[in-house]
Formats: C-alpha cells, structure tokens, sequence
C-alpha cells in the first residue's frame, strides 16, 4: 500500500526507451470521414472547407455529433445549444451529465490501464518520470476521497498552488471527480496575489507542495502559502505534499497530503455533474486593478480543448505531446492536462526553464522522451534563437512532427529560426490564437486541411465553429480583405469562458457590450487579401509579458501604495526577448527627495512582492506631471508613443491641456534610456 501511494504519487523513474517505437510522421491525409469520422452525419462530397462551414452554419447538428462521440455521458443532453451573445446567456449539451475525471481517466484505463499518461520531466534533466492511466486514476481517487473526508464538497472552490507536478494534475481531476471547482494559481504568484485569489473565491481549502524546484533553484511555496493564509481567515485546510524531502514548519491548518491519501481507497464515486456546472476558476488581469475569475464549465471546455488538440496538433495515439506550459495558466489547463487526458494521450510535465541546465534543455528533452508536437512561447523561442544553432543542432529532434507557438502572436524571425532550425524545416508551425477566455485554441493555421499554405506569424484561419468578424470604432462589420479591426467572434462555441465568477455584469460589460450580438476578444488583427487573420496586439490597458497577460491597471495599483508615488502610469512597449515590457511613468509627492535609480528599485520590489517578479516594471521614469486632456484623462497613447520611440507620430494634441509636459517626459525618456544603455 505505502509503495503504491508513493509509486502514484512521485513514482521512481521508467526505462527511457518506453517511446523508442515512435515514429515521424507527415500530416494526416486521407478521406474526409477518418480524419473526422462525425464528418459522414453531413452530406458528401465535402472538403474541409465545406466542414468548416457545416461547423458555423449548422452548429446543433456539427457539435451534437461531436458531443455524442467524443464524450462519455452519465445521461445524455437533449439540446446542443441555446447561446444569446447579446445577453450573455450561453449554455451547451443542456441535459447532460457527465464526469471529466472520468473522461479523462476512467473510460482509458478500462482499455489500456498501462498507457502512459503523464511523463513528468523533471527540474534535472534526465530524471523524468511516467505515470500510467491506472496509476494516475488511483492517485486521483486517493485524493479524491482525501479531500471528501476533510468536508470538502461538490461546489467547493479549491486553490491549488503547484509547480507542474503529477500530484498538481490529480489535484485538479479530483476536484473534478468530486465536484468541487479548483482554481489554480501559477506558482510564480506572490502571498498578496494569491491571497486575493483566495478571497476572491472564497476557497476554504488550498493545495500546496512544501517546496518547489526551478532552474536549480529551491522555491518555497508553502512559506507563500501560509502568508497568504493570514490574510484569508476562511481558510479551513492547507494539504502539503511533498516534492522534496525538506521538512517545513506545519501548523493547525496543515495536512500532510501524502499520509492522508494512503489511508483511503483506490475507487472514489465520480459525481454525476450538469453540462454547464462549474469545472474550475482561472484569473486572469484585465483593463482593471482587480483580477477576473474567468468561469468555464464541463462539457463544452472539454470537447472543445479534446477536439483543438487533436485537430490542430493532429495527435494520433501514440504521440507524445509536449506542451511546456506551466499548469497555472489556461495553456496548461487545456493542453498540458484535459485535452490530451480526454483523448487518451501522453502529456509532457515540464517542471523547468528553457535554459536550465543550458539552452538545449528544450532539445535534449525532445530527444530523450521523443516527442512528437512541440508547443511552446514565442518569449522562449526569441530567448533560444540569441543562443544560436549549435544548441538544437546537438540534439536529436527528428520525432517531432509539429512545433506549435502559444501567448503572444511570433515574430517573423523567431518563427523562420523555429520552422528551419528547430523543426529542420520539416515540420508545421501552428502559430495559435486563442486566450483564458475562449478556453481552447480559436484560430490556428491547420486547423482542418492539411494541404492548406502556412505563412510566417500568421494565425491564419479560424477553427471548427469560430467565426471570427472585423469591426472598426463605430461598430460596423468590415466586410472586406487587407482590412484590419478589432477581433470578435460572432457567435458562440463550447469552449468559451461562461461568465466572471460572482461578477456576471462585469463579464458583459468587458466582454459582449463593447460590439452588442459579438464577443468581444480585445486584440486587433488584420485579415490579408487572402483571407488570413494576423494578430496585431491588444486595443485595451492590457499588456503581454512573456505570454503572460498583465493589466496595466494592476501594476498601477500596487505602485500607487508607495508613499512617494502620487500618481502613475504603466505603459507596455515592444521587449526584444519578452514581446512587451512594463514602463512605469511616476509623479512624486511633494517632500520626497527619493532619486530615481532609488525609487525605480524600491517599486519593481514592491511589485514583485504583491504580484510577481515577471509584472515588475523595467523602467520607471519619473515625471512632473502627466500628459492629460483639459477633462483630467492620461494621454496613454502620448506616453506609449513616447515608449516605442516614436515621439514624432503623436498625433493630435489639441486637446492636451500642457504642451511642455510633453515636451519633458520625451528628454527624461532619452536621458533613462541613455543610463540605461550607457551611451
């Protein structure tokens, strides 16, 4: 029994070559009817092309036979859909009950109880370990029963708090098998960051490990956790498991994980959930202070990430999937855990950095657990291509048969490196767009026919059932080619974000009432003469680092707590490495002599400490006042001109109530980038 428990729970390492029999392959071809088997419901003959539009012009009838085959159900729904965009009502497969952990797990192990289902690649290279479909059923039932016998109960919210770890996964599937809803918070988040996720869903139990691993480096999580925890009194239980053998200090609230889950049995009762319950919580920053706790639910979450996975990756079983991203971000969720477990894959754990222990760590791991789809950022590519050739060169890479790109749209150079270099120019690159709120990928450049052209840093096309619309300021739909607008989706898709948890006005109005009957996704995108869609950034106060989503109007508040900041600005601009970087603009309250090589130190550490080191700004340049119009409004788009070197293009400024404050924080500008740069 106890080896068991630790077997499924941090199990020793297998025989590498568990995968050597796996193969490169070209993208699958052949009949329309066995790439997609529901695609002989419709009428023949049909392209690809012509599944696409069955998908969003006949959507009762494409995703009620998606959802019929692909899901296992307890009781099956009666009705595909019934969506109203315009009032924020979306409900999808109504009727039906199921279990995700079940989907996930259950119905694999009943066929191949021994198929890997996670292969765990350690913070040390060469240390990975595989935990099979059983394996990890068993793990997921321990944990399951654990948490029903410490009070925790269908509806509960749960904070899970976990480097990428096998016990994280089962963590979340025994949310799921029992019915409460977990909430996972990127363990890179500080006490306060996470203490306000806490309190935001009121989670009465947290999830953590004792420490963690990272680039070499210890990282105490449960010293975090129990930060946060004074700050959040209705927090019952605090389960630490054990990813090193250092003990920690315990307290009354804290529950060894590990001793708990060997005194329980191996079967836990999966609870028959409603289509449209709560699966989990994920929060994310917006053009606010306050973070959003996007809601997705059951069923429609995962058919959608089920069906993106194989269809975008075009995974066939036996593949190994290795998608790099942390589990505390939507990537994660979606294609590190319940796309790839619903379909019976083997799904990488990455614990570690693109660089540690040197810049081929991405490449070896390739060639040691032969992986086959590579999905990764465009932050890490950019950050590899500075190391040069000779690092991927070293490595084997020839399993892999497609390299994916995730957070942030990729640049030219960066995707031409990955495509010739890392891929050989032998495989795909499926630069994808989609984000927290849209739960799965939405516009990928494969999606569906594997003849189609790909070009560079282009997401290109729209998946099954997105149906993506350019509008301008006003509101109207722009019809035409080589146009750009903002991104919308004009009509509903089972994967999408359901509402903001315990703020559903706050949903609507950030997402469905800026374009009434659209989806409002907050990226610009440009659609080509062809047709294609190409992302061109965010149109609100929201900024992209390193593929993590940041609003400006967070950082701002944690730097307006400083007692010398009276007002401030952050403002995102292109980083060579990170695709944007924050820049903050400071005025200073009269009395403080603070300098600002001094000031700038003392806020990047206030912001790493309240939200993360990666939010922290990398310039701060302080300022007498700030460019406003004569109604008190900031000019942001004067300071972000200014930021991106482009001082001359500032447009309009008729309405700016102090020229000469212009005029200053373009010198000041200069003057910090010359101490900066040292020239």
């Amino acid at each position: 029994m106890a080896w068991l428990l630790a077997r499924t729970c941090f199990p020793k390492t297998i025989p590498r070559d568990r995968f050597s029999s796996c193969k490169t392959r070209a993208w699958s071809k052949g009949p329309l009817t066995a790439y997609m088997p529901e695609a002989a419901a419709f009428p023949e003959p049909m392209d690809h092309q012509g599944l696409y539009q069955v998908s969003v012009e006949q959507t009762d009838a494409f995703w009620g036979a998606l959802g019929r085959s692909r899901i296992m159900w307890i009781n099956p729904f009666h009705t595909v859909h019934c969506c109203d965009l315009q009032q924020g009502h979306m409900s999808w497969f109504l009727g039906g009950q199921l279990n995700v952990a079940v989907n996930c797990l259950d119905r694999h192990v009943h066929k191949a109880p021994n198929k890997v289902a996670l292969i765990w690649e350690k913070d040390e290279p060469g240390q990975e370990d595989q935990i099979t479909y059983r394996e990890l059923l068993e793990m997921t039932c321990r944990l399951g029963n654990t948490l029903k016998r410490q009070g925790v109960k269908k509806g509960d919210r749960v904070a899970i708090y976990m480097p990428s770890c096998p016990m994280a996964v089962a963590s979340m599937l025994a949310c799921a098998r029992i019915g409460a809803i977990h909430t996972v918070v990127f363990a890179g988040f500080s006490s306060v960051a996470l203490a306000e996720r806490i309190q935001d869903a009121q989670s009465e139990t947290v999830i953590t490990v004792n420490q963690g691993l990272r680039g070499g480096k210890v990282v105490q999580l449960k010293k975090t956790v129990d930060e946060a925890v004074k700050l959040c009194p209705m927090v019952k239980r605090v389960f630490v498991s054990k990813r090193t053998e250092e003990n920690v200090p315990m307290s009354d609230l804290d529950i060894p994980l590990e001793e708990e889950m060997m005194k329980e049995d191996v079967t836990c009762e999966p609870v028959a959930l409603e289509s449209e319950d709560f699966l989990f919580l994920l929060y994310t920053s917006g053009s606010t202070g306050k973070p959003k706790g996007l809601v997705h639910s059951q069923a429609g979450y995962l058919l959608y990430t089920a069906i993106t996975h194989k269809y975008v990756f075009d995974y066939h079983d036996g593949d190994v999937f290795g998608c790099v991203a942390d589990i505390g971000w939507i990537t994660g969720h979606s294609y590190v855990v319940y796309g790839p477990l619903c379909n019976g894959g083997t799904t990488v754990l990455f614990e570690s950095t693109p660089v540690y222990p040197n810049p081929g760590r991405y490449w070896e791991t390739v060639e040691r657990l032969k992986i086959n789809q590579f999905y990764g950022a465009p932050t890490a590519i950019r950050l590899l291509l500075r190391y040069g050739d000779d690092w991927v060169k070293k490595y084997d890479r020839s399993s892999l048969k497609i390299l994916g790109s995730v957070g942030e749209p990729i640049d030219t150079e960066a995707w031409k490196w990955y495509f010739s270099v890392v891929g050989d120019g032998q495989c795909p690159v499926v630069d994808t767009w989609w984000q927290t709120e849209t739960g799965g990928i939405c516009i990928s450049p494969r999606p569906s026919n594997p003849g189609a052209e790909i070009l560079p840093a282009m997401a290109m096309r729209p998946f099954f059932g997105i149906s993506p619309s350019l509008l301008d300021d006003k509101g109207n739909v722009l019809t035409q080619n080589d146009i750009s607008g903002a991104l919308c989706i004009s009509q509903a898709w089972p994967g999408m974000a359901r509402t903001i948890y315990n703020d559903h006005q706050r949903f609507r109005e950030t997402y469905l009432m800026p374009y009434p009957g659209y989806f409002y996704t907050g990226d610009g995108a440009y659609r080509s003469n062809k047709g294609y869609y190409q992302l061109t950034g965010r149109l609100d106060d929201v900024i992209n680092v390193s593929g993590h989503r940041l609003g400006t109007a967070e950082i701002e508040d944690v730097v307006n707590k400083h007692g010398a900041v009276a007002e401030s600005a952050v403002i995102g601009y292109p980083h060579e490495i990170k695709g944007e970087g924050a820049y903050a603009f400071i005025v200073m309250k009269k009395g403080f002599n603070l300098s600002q090589k001094n000031l700038a130190s003392e806020l990047q550490g206030l912001v790493s400490k309240q939200i993360a080191k990666y939010a922290a700004p990398e310039y701060v340049q302080v300022a007498r006042r700030l460019p406003k119009t004569r109604s008190g409004k900031i000019m942001r788009r004067v300071l972000k001109k200014i930021v991106e070197n482009k001082a001359e293009e500032l447009g309009d400024l008729t309405t700016l109530d102090d020229h000469e404050v212009v005029k200053e924080i373009i010198e000041g500008h200069k003057q910090l980038l010359q101490e900066e740069t040292g020239q």
